[in-house]
């Protein structure tokens, strides 16, 4: 088999998906473009009305300000009921914010504070500090903060000469490098400590309030945060966290001076789960709370002008103009009036009075004037804001400064006037926010047509058998590949002097794919149909799933659709094959005019009705297993917000130590300890089954120890995290130590367990004793003969040995043999080899089983029986393929080692399925953070690698496994391989493979290539639903994250995909030199 080229081809198919998806992401994630300018207090806007600056005029409302950040306080925390009787843990717990409300109206007062997603703490920093919005792929940025370079706050406080001190959250230190006059950062991405961050500011809190050093403070806590996401709002830990940032919000207001301004906010919410990052309300309402010792609102509640919800955006220029610097340049938003006078409070001058500051009409115009120099400069640089929108943008402005000019000379304004502002201002923000979803619709063409293209040739490649054609071309492929970007390049040089790689990538990849596409045709002129002889039912399946990615309520609800489809395509196979009658032994009688008559199918050869029975016993019992496995993997399931009441989340997504009940708690381990153990069982039994725990390599060591210290190092993990925190004070360091070795002993016996499977992959333990004839003395010890007991010629021996001794080992395993030789005669050895017909598969199923095990230690430690049913859904499509696959052969069809569509497309369901059934959804709430900080509880530090990769490998593990394990479907049905009762006929299993190794490397190559088709045209159709429905409503919240899972999860899955093969690959050349090593060169 000439495995290098099979796999070569098999990475090359991957390339194309990988640059395809890469065209289309640069065309439809893009990043906004950002003005590099900046706003000073030099800045005259214009139309100007006054020869004066608009900026920094007279004295600022307050010297000082303190913002006091309370990661994820979502706005029910901070209200307050008086009449709740029984508060849940997070209800009721900052009562200050009520009391000052209540007793100081015009001091005091607590708003929603909305985000825009994505609502991760770095974008909304980045939001409440530059006031501008953020574009949809900002969202992968949260693992690697990099710094701000728009116009922000804590750039304006600082060119002003205020001097900003912050403490709590580093990721204000990357997003703000050497901004601060004093920073005091303190780690944050471990969301399992929730209170370092918080204790370390509290050190240093009261201590700075109370000094002089400083103007500026912000204070960022991580514990209502960090409690959500270990344990969920509605969890005790929760209450003791509200109650602790009560006392620190009273703290601080006993200790502010009249000149300063106190803001308490949230920068997002959380869902019910505790997590956060989608659009769902939950997520983004916030609280925000505004109070003074001084007067602060110029009008009790309830005001006119008191918003109902205030726009984080509209912070930025608030702060701005009361702290009495320039609103950064690219802010959108717009003040909160409630903060300014409803009076113009103007001297005669002209200027700002020095005790209330600006009025309402000031402030806000002002505002407009600032977010119409930032509309007119960005619209002259992007050129994406449709002209007739910034025609009525530019006319509505033009009137209001004309009112407003006319207005300040002739005497009060017209009280419409500042509504009329406000409308401005708002229309300019919809407008941003509908045109910064930037398209390039060339390079989404062209990653379309590499996608399509790469599906296309997997297409090819999975309908011929003769182990790709187009190979010979792949030199030619990469040339052709090397031409094009060249001449692409080129191309460009002269017009701009820069190069855009995307154009380069795009023509070698096409350039590439059409060389291989011409050479797959075989020199023939014409081609023969993609489809001739394929299952139309799974290929329809497949099409209808892939059409149905277009439906943004199938894209909500996928994980019970794919269920559905999984479980209708499973049972569609006992159905055809009854049909066809081959399900059950031919019967006589009634049917036969039926069949005469045309309306049965003809019947079918005879096969023996007792092998029939017991292979349509199995399948019937697979198929009711999977079923079974289908519907119990349903309570493992996560909910949608989208979904409503109709869906409850599972609560085997939560951790054990988030269980209060110490008997459910209990329960819970006794069941993941208990999965865990049948798991591995199941696993090794099988390997003992067919010989393969007797050898003495690498691979069978894994299956002998590695696994089961692994297991008892998982349970262990689990034992350590359910604890719940102070359960055992005196051993508090001891499980600390715990929970950093624990998994990365885990870590190391998985990383040795794979190394040893790569280095010796063989399973296969040989026994061989010379045997002596009655009375005749043992002969010397000379090189042994092997003979073919089939009478084979001399020169054929070498390449059927390895069969004949499979045969041999099975003859003496039936018949009770204890010795003899392969020739027949009494003098030589005997050879028995166990596990060889095993040789493939074995590694393969211990890849699995190791990656499983690995896999698992991410997930929540209640999820034990999801990856359990995993196990069993596998192992039942498995025999429900092998089956069907004996059932045909029996009843004469075409003998091959091709793996039909059915089991493919299955297969490829069953990854899409079990996503969803380990916790997994297409919304980034969904995403499980806790699985960066397995055996890291203290933090990766600055490093942002292994800490995404860790998160990876937990979103698609399913992904991994199936694609991984796809080879399984090729070498299964020769693991269950049928014996017909006949003289002298053994079941040779996969050696058949060894005889015929140009078949084995056509039927590899062929059934990666379709399973690469099935993922990958689910790529491509999710791919052109952003395409076409990217002025969809629902594209951000639905279909763009839908489209980031399903490519990454292809390319996650391809990866795996080419591991498997290349251990089958490596499997096979090992096979090689231990058979040259066994027959000895004398037998050549």
């Amino acid at each position: 088999m000439q495995g290098l080229r099979v796999l070569c081809l098999l990475a090359w198919l991957c390339a194309l998906f990988t640059a395809g998806i890469y065209l289309f992401a640069g065309g439809f994630l893009l990043v906004r473009l950002e003005v590099n300018r900046t706003s000073t207090c030099g800045d005259v806007l214009r139309p100007e009305g006054a020869a004066q600056h608009d900026f920094c005029r007279g004295r600022p409302r307050f010297r000082r300000a303190v913002l006091l950040v309370v990661d994820a306080l979502r706005i029910d925390f901070a209200r307050f009921e008086p009449g709740n009787e029984s508060p849940r843990p997070y209800q009721n717990k900052l009562p200050v914010l009520h009391e000052m409300v209540r007793a100081r109206p015009q001091h005091g007062r607590l708003y929603a504070f909305r985000a825009d997603p994505p609502t991760t703490t770095m974008q909304r920093i980045k939001g409440f500090t530059t006031g501008s919005l953020p574009t949809f792929v900002d969202v992968g940025n949260n693992f690697a903060s990099s710094a701000i370079l728009e116009d922000n706050l804590i750039h304006q406080l600082g060119d002003a000469g205020k001097r900003v001190v912050f403490m709590g959250d580093d990721t204000w230190e990357s997003l703000f490098p050497r901004r601060f006059h004093r920073s005091l950062p303190f780690p944050s991405f471990n969301v399992k400590d929730l209170h370092t961050v918080d204790n370390g500011i509290l050190q240093h809190l009261y201590t700075t309030l109370v000094g002089d050093d400083w103007d500026v403070l912000v204070a960022h806590f991580l514990g209502v945060d960090h409690c959500g996401h270990r344990f969920g709002p509605d969890h005790p830990a929760m209450a003791a966290k509200l109650t602790q940032m009560d006392g620190v919000i009273r703290s601080v207001m006993e200790r502010l001076q009249n000149d300063t301004l106190l803001v308490v906010l949230g920068d997002h919410g959380m869902t019910d789960s505790g997590d956060h990052g989608g659009e769902s309300q939950k997520e983004t309402d916030a609280a925000i709370f505004l109070y003074s010792p001084s007067l602060l609102f110029h009008s009790p509640p309830p005001s006119q002008s008191d918003p109902d919800l205030v726009p984080q955006t509209d912070l930025v220029p608030t702060l701005a103009l009361l702290l009495g610097v320039p609103i950064p340049y690219s802010s959108v938003g717009q003040v909160l009036l409630p903060l300014f006078p409803s009076s113009h409070g103007q001297s005669q001058g002209g200027g700002a009075a020095a005790d209330a500051g600006l009025s309402q009409l000031e402030a806000l115009w002002i505002n407009a004037k600032q977010v119409n120099r930032f509309l007119e400069t960005y619209s002259a640089l992007a050129q994406d804001i449709p002209a007739q929108t910034l025609s009525v943008l530019q006319d509505q402005f033009s009137r209001l400064s004309t009112d407003y000019l006319v207005s300040t000379s002739a005497g009060p304004a017209h009280p419409q006037l500042a509504a009329a502002l406000q409308a401005y201002l708002t229309a300019v923000r919809d407008a941003c926010r509908a045109t910064w979803a930037r398209f390039n619709p060339a390079k989404m063409a062209a990653g379309v047509a590499v996608l399509a293209l790469a599906v296309l040739l997997c297409l090819v490649v999975s309908q011929r058998d003769d182990g790709g054609a187009g190979l010979a071309l792949a030199p030619a492929a990469a040339s052709g590949a090397g031409a094009a970007a060249a001449a692409a390049a080129a191309t460009q040089l002269p017009s701009g002097g820069s190069m855009d790689t995307s154009w380069c990538l795009a023509a070698a990849a096409l350039s590439s794919g059409l060389t291989l596409l011409w050479g797959a045709r075989g020199g023939r002129r014409t081609w023969r149909p993609l489809l001739a002889g394929a299952e139309v039912v799974p290929l329809l399946v497949l099409l209808l799933r892939c059409a149905s990615l277009m439906s943004d309520s199938y894209v909500v609800f996928e994980g019970r659709a794919v269920t559905f489809l999984l479980l209708s395509l499973a049972l569609y196979v006992p159905v055809s094959l009854h049909w066809e009658g081959l399900l059950l032994p031919a019967a006589t009688g009634g049917a036969d005019s039926l069949k005469g008559a045309g309306l049965l199918p003809p019947p079918p050869p005879t096969a023996p009705s007792s092998v029939v029975r017991r292979e349509s016993g199995t399948l019937l019992a697979a198929t009711a297993l999977l079923l079974t496995a289908l519907y119990a993997s349903l309570a493992f399931h996560g909910c949608r917000e989208e979904q409503g009441a109709a869906c409850s989340p599972s609560h085997f997504l939560s951790p054990l130590a988030r269980l209060q009940d110490g008997r459910l708690r209990n329960l819970h381990y006794l069941l993941s300890v208990a999965s865990l153990g049948l798991w591995m069982h199941l696993l090794r039994h099988c390997l003992r089954h067919y010989g393969n725990m007797n050898a003495a390599g690498g691979a069978a060591l894994v299956a002998r120890w590695l696994l089961p210290l692994l297991a008892v190092a998982l349970a262990l993990h689990w034992a350590v995290g359910a604890t719940p925190e102070g359960s055992f004070r005196g051993l508090a360091e001891l499980m600390g130590v715990a929970r950093r070795a624990l998994p990365r002993t885990a870590y190391f016996l998985l990383g040795a367990g794979l190394l040893l499977i790569w280095l010796r992959p063989l399973t296969v333990y040989v026994k061989s004793r010379a045997g002596t004839g009655p009375g005749v003395a043992a002969p010397p010890p000379t090189p042994p003969r092997y003979r073919a007991s089939t009478g084979i010629s001399p020169q054929a021996e070498l390449h059927h040995l390895i069969p004949q001794i499979y045969q041999r080992m099975r003859r003496s395993l039936d018949d009770g043999e204890l010795s003899g030789s392969l020739a027949g005669g009494g003098g030589g050895p005997a050879v028995e080899a166990y596990g060889l017909g095993t040789v493939y598969s074995a590694p393969l199923l211990l890849l699995c089983g190791l990656l499983a095990a690995g896999l698992l230690l991410l997930h929540a430690d209640a999820m034990a029986p999801a990856f359990l049913l995993l196990l069993l859904e596998g192992g039942a499509l498995l025999h429900i393929h092998a089956s069907c696959t004996a059932l045909r052969g029996l009843q004469g069809a075409p003998a091959g080692f091709s793996v039909p569509w059915t089991p493919v497309v299955l297969w490829s369901l069953a990854a899409s399925q079990f996503f969803h059934a380990t916790g997994h959804m297409t919304t980034f709430s969904s995403i499980q953070w806790a699985a960066a900080f397995v055996g890291f509880p203290e933090g990766h530090g600055a490093g942002t690698a292994l800490p995404a990769t860790l998160v990876t490998l937990n979103t698609f593990a399913s992904h991994i496994l199936f694609a991984a394990g796809c080879p399984l479907l090729l070498f299964w049905p020769l693991v269950r391989e049928v014996r017909e009762v006949k003289e002298g006929e053994d079941a040779v299993m996969e050696m058949r493979l060894r005889e015929r190794p140009q078949q084995f490397g056509s039927a590899l190559l062929q059934l990666a290539a379709r399973y690469l088709f099935v993922q990958g045209a689910q790529v491509l159709a999710s791919v052109c639903a952003a395409a076409i429905l990217r002025r969809h409503l629902m594209v951000w919240k639905v279909f763009a994250p839908k489209l980031m899972f399903e490519a990454s999860g292809f390319l996650v899955s391809s990866a795996a995909l080419l591991v498997g093969v290349a251990l089958v690959l490596r499997v096979d050349a090992a096979v090689s030199r231990w058979f040259k090593t066994l027959v000895p060169d004398a037998s050549r």
